[in-house]
């Protein structure tokens, strides 16, 4: 239903904090045929079932779904009389939820392209480039007219014409290589008297990288202007990626982005089901007050093969949008194409927003915290080492074994007032550190802050260009005698008692890497481990040490400001992610345990694969347990969650006075106070428990 913006007053719904309160999303995403044979009861019934409080409907930009009146904005050639979008607007407004519009910008039709080349996206050599999954459609350029006046105009005549609260934008950005269309060469040009790059990481390549991000911002601040003239309460916001957040500046995301929509919408093959709440954490990590939701498929995510017309098993989508929820990342399901012929995957989103909807009521005051961080690398560039980008996935994977409640701070965000939140900071392997960040966590140390860092950490300045010896060489106690190479057949040796040999009775030495480096420990640190020289690994008669351990092979340092460091001259979490072996992720959690120089705030024992959130308030916690224990943890869809054993949480409490629930069994349990800790026991969970504890001051 078309509306007048000028006769309609704000509703409560219908104020500038309408973000906060749409906690659970329902997405419809159209497909052409659509208004043919769409259901609007049925959506709407689901809407309602799932207890959705937003939605956001397919509306226009590639395809219209209402009647626009915008020469060049093709309607689907289905459309007739009918209004699927609005249909869709009215009905999710009775149900009392918040409504965006989705236009997607990336493609034009063939009229359109004749009519406006200058809108298209071109080759270095001029040509303009054909989409490369459907015939005679073209892909636009993001810095030229279609973007800054065309999707303007819709935008603008969408929310003048619909009762909706936001323009939500998908694959805004246009083409996604480096277009050379003739705008983007004049604004690139006028903008840095440079000639655009000829491909990535070649000349000009980082005043580049400065300049779409700009050109971006800019673009984001004219669309979100513009309906917001239209309907003050209003916003365009654009989607975002899994890492797209960190790439945004702070300025437009403070006046720009109320709320971040994180496209990841499921995992694929080895990735691990904790993946979805990594979400949450890295977006935490550069805008810690900005509300997230996490959109998830209810088909299998499979980036060969598509098969976006599918279903996952219900377990997988379960599981992605608990884990997400528990992390902080609220949830979104969206469906491809409005025609359902298969109905297994309602019983699982319904499942999964009502499990939301029944813990919601507590956890929404409360705030993710931790005692644990693990720096994230924002630098374009970043990932030099040779072999691939596992060590962020390595420490991830085993700070989730060890059941280590932890949270992600951006690289862009160490000021003490952050940092100091944490007592231990990882750097799996940040190697372009810039000489602000490295005096910001050279300060931070002095302060009684704890690092673990491995291997290429701070070698490389914030441009890229090599350093002579690590940026934070003095802090981790460490010199560089030899750069990285490749071994095979590579051991570390036990020398001496340390907090980071527990765990390995029966041996004297342990896995190393597969890249290691030779550093020297200065004279003040401890080394718990060290390599063993190279020898054979074939003929088997030849797989033999010849010579003692000698280099360091982790390196330990206590700092006069209470602080502790360790380090690991090789690929930790590169080689622990890729083989899995679990002496390495053991290494990780002594070292985490070791810096942290206490016991936990909180702690969580028992058999199986959990993540952990600590959600506080100023007189209660509570802790999230995710049960990931499936069949398939590591690699394929989950098929099924297997009930995890009893679980024993312990949490640091000020007095005696406690009161304790789980949330999801709705029962109140007892929980034992002794020596400053309450400690409950979980008999048992699914998918989720969460565990809230309430005291006096």
């Amino acid at each position: 239903m078309r509306t007048d913006p000028d006769q309609a007053p704000l509703s409560a719904d219908r104020t500038p904090d309408w973000p906060e309160r749409a906690t659970r999303w329902a997405q419809i995403t159209l497909a052409e045929d659509d208004p043919l044979h769409f259901d609007a009861d049925f959506w709407l019934g689901l809407m309602r079932d799932s207890r959705s409080n937003a939605t956001c409907i397919s509306a226009g930009g590639y395809i219209a779904y209402y009647p626009t009146q915008i020469e060049y904005h093709y309607r689907s050639k289905f459309l007739g009389d009918t209004d699927p979008f609005g249909t869709l607007v009215d009905g999710a407004r009775e149900l009392g939820m918040s409504v965006m519009a989705r236009v997607d910008p990336h493609a034009i039709h063939a009229d359109a392209a004749a009519a406006h080349p200058d809108w298209l996206a071109r080759d270095s050599d001029g040509n303009a480039l054909e989409h490369w999954a459907h015939p005679n459609i073209w892909l636009t350029c993001a810095f030229t007219g279609y973007h800054r006046e065309f999707i303007t105009e819709v935008a603008r005549e969408i929310v003048r014409e619909y009762d909706v609260d936001a323009i939500f934008a998908n694959r805004w950005e246009g083409y996604g290589g480096i277009s050379y269309s003739e705008g983007a060469r004049r604004s690139f040009r006028d903008e840095t008297g440079l000639e655009l790059p000829k491909a990535e990481h070649q000349e000009n390549w980082h005043e580049y990288v400065g300049w779409r991000r700009r050109q971006l911002s800019r673009l984001v601040s004219i669309w979100d202007e513009a309906v917001r003239d239209v309907r003050p309460h209003t916003r365009f916001i654009p989607n975002l990626g899994a890492l797209a957040a960190r790439d945004l500046d702070r300025a437009l995301v403070e006046k720009h982005y109320p709320i971040f929509f994180i496209d990841k919408q499921g995992r694929s093959g080895t990735e691990a089901p904790w993946a979805a709440g990594r979400n949450g954490k890295r977006n935490r990590g550069v805008f810690p007050e900005r509300p997230v939701r996490l959109i998830t498929s209810v088909g299998p995510e499979h980036h060969q093969y598509r098969w976006k017309d599918s279903v996952a098993p219900a377990e997988e989508t379960k599981t992605w949008i608990v884990d997400g929820f528990a992390q902080g990342a609220l949830p979104w399901f969206t469906k491809f194409n409005a025609s359902v012929p298969d109905h297994r995957w309602v019983p699982p989103v319904v499942e999964a927003f009502t499990l939301h909807a029944q813990v919601e009521p507590v956890l929404k005051d409360l705030k993710i915290t931790a005692e644990v961080a693990m720096l994230d690398p924002t630098r374009a560039g970043q990932l030099r080492t040779p072999d691939g980008i596992g060590h962020e996935d390595g420490f991830y994977q085993a700070l989730v074994e060890a059941r280590v409640p932890f949270e992600f701070i951006s690289d862009q965000e160490l000021k003490p007032e952050r940092l100091d939140g944490f007592k231990v900071i990882v750097l799996a392997n940040a190697e372009q550190l810039g000489d602000d960040q490295l005096t910001a966590l050279k300060q931070y140390v002095e302060r009684g802050g704890s690092l673990v860092a491995a291997y290429q950490t701070s070698l490389y300045d914030e441009l890229g260009r090599p350093r002579d010896d690590f940026g934070l060489g003095d802090v981790l106690g460490v010199r560089l005698q030899e750069p990285a190479r490749k071994v095979k057949n590579n051991y570390i040796a036990l020398t001496g008692e340390h907090r980071l040999n527990r765990g390995y009775d029966g041996t004297t030495r342990i896995i190393g890497g597969s890249h290691i480096l030779g550093v020297e420990a200065t004279d003040d640190a401890q080394v718990p481990f060290r390599f063993i020289p190279d020898f054979p690994d074939l003929p088997m008669e030849e797989v033999y040490p010849r010579e003692a351990p000698d280099r360091p092979g982790v390196v330990c340092r206590e700092h006069a400001g209470g602080g502790r460091t360790v380090y690991f001259p090789f690929n930790l979490g590169a080689i622990f992610w890729e083989a899995l072996q679990s002496d390495h992720g053991q290494l990780v959690a002594n070292a985490v345990a070791w810096a942290l120089g206490k016991d936990p705030e909180v702690t969580v024992e028992g058999a199986g694969l959990v993540d952990v959130a600590v959600h506080r308030g100023p007189q209660e916690v509570a802790v999230a347990l995710v049960n990931l224990t499936n069949p398939m943890a590591m690699r394929g869809a989950i098929r099924e969650t297997l009930p995890l054993p009893p679980q024993t949480v312990s949490v640091v409490v000020p007095g005696n006075e406690v009161r304790a629930r789980l949330l999801v069994a709705d029962v109140e349990v007892e929980a034992t106070v002794e020596n400053g800790r309450a400690v409950v026991t979980i008999p048992t969970a699914g998918l989720l428990e969460i565990v809230h504890l309430v005291w006096r001051s």
